[in-house]
């Protein structure tokens, strides 16, 4: 896909970006999901507007291309979103499996304006106990049977 055909999905998702922003959806962020030249997934920053801190523009987007493509990963996608992915969203994106992922603006771009994931980060390494947000295993030996079964079972869809 040449040069301007890619400049035109980034402006699609800045676009998704500034009209959710406007449209007092959320934060300043947009994404676009692209199959075969054809935007598939669309979203923009939600969180204020559901009161749900994952309506994030990729998650958005993921789950509208997911939808509308009737598959739960995206092989033989491309992602492009306004600002380059938080570490929820950039989770999402490696679970969904895109082929490719475009970003405009970077983390220190969204830090500059007051959404600073630096944080999180930070708190991924550390031991459990260490973290801002306490972390304790609870009752591993009855939560392994899910797994057990996983395991067993025969006609599952594997992902």
């Amino acid at each position: 896909m040449d040069t301007s055909f890619k400049q035109y999905f980034m402006r699609e998702a800045v676009n998704a970006a500034l009209k959710g922003m406007n449209n007092n959806e959320g934060g300043p962020f947009g994404c676009v999901i692209v199959k075969d030249g054809k935007i598939v997934g669309r979203g923009n920053n939600k969180v204020t507007s559901t009161n749900d801190p994952t309506a994030h523009a990729e998650v958005m987007a993921i789950r509208d291309a997911c939808k509308n493509l009737g598959v739960f990963q995206l092989d033989g996608c491309e992602l492009y979103t306004s600002c380059e992915p938080c570490p929820m969203c950039l989770g999402a994106i490696y679970w969904a499996r895109p082929d490719k992922i475009y970003f405009g603006s970077n983390q220190q771009d969204a830090a500059d304006i007051g959404f600073d994931d630096e944080f999180i980060y930070k708190e991924i390494p550390l031991p459990y106990e260490k973290r801002s947000i306490p972390f304790e295993q609870l009752g591993r030996d009855i939560a392994l049977e899910p797994f057990q079964k996983w395991s067993e079972k025969e006609d599952k869809t594997p992902y």
